[in-house]
């Protein structure tokens, strides 16, 4: 399907154009979305590309070009599922001595179950580490609320993602239900504009932003500013270097988030002992391509 959009109208919408008029390329991509339905990665992965080529024009990383609030973050460890609450308390304790300063917990998806790991975490880590909980759009309202008053209780930074964001209504009520500050909008359809339905109807302590699901890194922009406005933060979703750039540059941003995937815990290379990350220095984006496939790669040694 991406195929079919690059050549049949990216193709022909792109060719000839000035790249650095990213404004008005972005523009056209987005209200083409209206007749061709893109997924708005694909919007994203054009918009990133240019932001690659302004910034290698200028001889600037791109977070410069964003405008280079700072030049290092601190990364929280974002988990995967773990098979029991032994072993996330096991991951947690090699996460924080590796240098992490915050943990978030990707869980079961069972309300009463995540309720407990949640709560035994705090008990164990104490109360001076940052926690957070990603609920990945698994609930309902009536669990939400459940595991809601759960985070609450043990003094969770934020609670994220908990149900789909179709229901801008169903996020109102449990905003009014529970007193854990709610994470919303990460995957939501119409990138800012979605989001300033969330922050209109005051269901929004946090944002997310990111260039794959929020329209590249001017979509990604857009909803950090528009935070801002209202003295809310936004936190970029996932990490990798595109978003590196991001949280270089977004004042509102207080993470990056470094995925831990493997127990043992493996840290993340660009995350360093006292647990931050750092800017990249390279012109754009940063990204060295590698146009010779290798030999373990190539179409006879994957046949």
């Amino acid at each position: 399907m991406v195929a079919d959009l690059v050549e049949r109208r990216l193709r022909t919408e792109l060719l000839g154009q000035d790249a650095l008029q990213k404004e008005w390329l972005w523009h056209r991509i987005w209200e083409l979305d209206r007749i061709e339905e893109f997924p708005i990665y694909a919007l994203g992965l054009v918009d990133i590309a240019l932001w690659d080529i302004t910034g290698k024009k200028a001889g600037l990383p791109v977070y410069q070009l964003l405008g280079g609030y700072r030049s290092a973050i601190p990364a929280y460890a974002s988990t995967v599922t773990f098979a029991s609450i032994e072993e996330y308390l096991d991951v947690a304790d090699q996460c924080l001595a590796l240098g992490y300063p915050a943990i978030k917990l990707h869980a079961w998806g069972d309300a009463r179950k995540d309720a407990a790991l949640c709560i035994a975490l705090r008990k164990h880590v104490g109360d001076a580490i940052p926690l957070m909980y990603d609920g990945s759009a698994g609930f309902d309202l009536p669990d939400a609320i459940y595991l809601g008053h759960a985070l609450a209780e043990a003094g969770y930074l934020w609670y994220e993602e908990p149900m789909r964001e179709f229901s801008v209504r169903a996020y109102q009520q449990l905003a009014a239900s529970v007193r854990v500050p709610l994470l919303v909008a990460e995957t939501s359809d119409g990138a800012h504009m979605n989001t300033a339905d969330f922050i209109a109807v005051q269901c929004a302590a946090f944002v997310r932003t990111s260039a794959g699901f929020k329209g590249g890194i001017t979509g990604a922009m857009r909803i950090a500013h528009l935070a801002d406005a209202f003295r809310l933060r936004a936190e970029v979703h996932g990490g990798g270097l595109v978003h590196r750039h991001l949280c270089m540059a977004f004042p509102n941003t207080t993470y990056y988030e470094s995925l831990v995937m493997t127990n043992p815990v493996v840290r993340e290379a660009n995350v360093d002992e006292q647990g931050m990350v750092h800017a990249p220095e390279a012109a754009g984006i940063g990204f060295e391509t590698q146009w010779e496939v290798p030999p373990w790669q190539s179409p006879a040694a994957l046949s």
